[in-house]
């Protein structure tokens, strides 16, 4: 990576705005899902240790811009001051008299976290006042460790690095970029992408940029129906973008004229709606009127699993099937299985998206995968081959 890292920061006793993620769930209060901050924990002991004063900002759901309770940071701080062991101050909001106050009351070593960035409507809109007034609660030093939001051009994201001196990438940052940038620039080979969710439109640019650097493609999830019903199949009531049949039906050609394999589920498990319980497990060709598909079949986890299995790198986004509904969760839960296989057997893999990771843990391999991916929307731009603004907006290291 040839951008400024936090290890190339002299840190000790200046104020260093960190952009970490603590997008977390909330259940009555507290945090239900620490993951996003643990993540970011290897930054912050790296910048305490070496006496920085830590200033923490963060968004937390969709306020819209205006003040709203549910959306608080306020119960995260329980949680860092567990992991850190030491005292996180709060300040009531993330620009203003408080934010500054408790700013410049920092010691080294010492943790403020702010309130929700989102609160202000300026935050998405990257205004430069607001950036300014961002800047203002650091000495010249900004680490964003937040690639779950490098693919937004946001004031705590991208605008801040405008007025600060050195914007450098945080460890977790550091990881993010390493672990996909291999597998978009260097991949060991053979390369599979795996591929499901909803819609094709949330992935075509995907698609084409790893049909240019993968030498596999397996397609599940709803979007296989947009694929199969562009070539003839029966689909029935399954999910389907009528918009992007042609755009389906062109990059099948276009793999076939290039002798890319991009290989689509052979059976499937339907019902008559997701709500149903009574399922049947048939093949792709034999899909009833009034049903629908909702998960790949077992025929199909065997077919992908033989893919996944000779594969020495695995990039996966998107889970095969509704698979939050147990019915129709076998095929997702065995594909997880079959890449924590594989990595078992010296492939590296790396798992995008919140479903992915989520199948992966209900299926008991997370701590098989080589790199989970903080960044779901993040993870998918890049692999599409897009330049991340926040990513952009860190300062080259010299000579570069």
């Amino acid at each position: 990576m040839n951008k400024l890292s936090i290890r190339d920061l002299a840190l000790s006793g200046k104020r260093v705005f960190i952009r970490v993620d603590f997008n977390v769930p909330l259940e009555n209060g507290t945090v239900s899902d620490d993951t996003r901050i643990r993540e970011t924990l290897p930054t912050l002991r790296l910048a305490i240790e070496r006496g920085a004063r830590l200033v923490l900002a963060s968004h937390l759901g969709r306020p819209k811009g205006k003040v709203d309770p549910k959306y608080s940071l306020q119960p995260v701080v329980t949680r860092l001051r567990e992991f850190l062991g030491r005292q996180v101050d709060f300040a009531s909001d993330c620009v203003g008299l408080d934010a500054e106050a408790k700013s410049n009351l920092l010691k080294n070593g010492e943790v403020l976290l702010l309130e929700n960035v989102r609160f202000h409507p300026e935050e998405e809109k990257n205004d430069a006042d607001f950036s300014k007034r961002l800047s203002m609660l650091c000495d010249q030093l900004f680490v964003c460790d937040a690639f779950g939001s490098a693919h937004r051009a946001h004031a705590s994201v991208v605008g801040i690095a405008k007025y600060v001196k050195q914007a450098a990438a945080g460890l977790l940052m550091e990881k993010e970029l390493a672990y996909l940038g291999k597998a978009i620039s260097n991949p060991e080979r053979p390369f599979v992408a795996v591929l499901g969710g909803a819609k094709v439109s949330d992935k075509i640019e995907v698609v084409q940029n790893l049909m240019k650097l993968a030498d596999a493609m397996l397609i599940g999830g709803a979007m296989a129906y947009t694929f199969l019903k562009s070539q003839g199949k029966p689909v029935g009531k399954s999910l389907v973008e009528d918009d992007k049949l042609e755009l389906a039906k062109g990059l099948l050609e276009q793999a076939r004229s290039r002798n890319f394999r991009l290989l689509l589920p052979v059976d499937q498990v339907i019902a008559e709606s997701p709500e149903s319980t009574a399922t049947k497990t048939v093949d792709i060709a034999a899909m009833p009127d009034g049903w629908m598909g909702l998960d790949v079949g077992p025929k199909t986890v065997e077919f992908f699993g033989k893919e996944i299995a000779k594969a020495r790198t695995i990039v996966w986004n998107g889970p095969l099937g509704m698979f939050e509904k147990r019915a129709f969760a076998s095929g997702t839960l065995g594909i997880a299985r079959s890449v924590a296989a594989a990595t078992k057997s010296g492939a590296t893999s790396i798992i995008g998206g919140g479903d992915s990771v989520a199948a992966v843990e209900q299926a008991g391999v997370a701590y098989q995968i080589s790199h989970i991916s903080t960044g779901g929307g993040a993870s998918l731009e890049f692999l599409a081959g897009e330049i991340l603004p926040g990513v952009e907006a860190l300062t080259d290291k010299p000579g570069k």
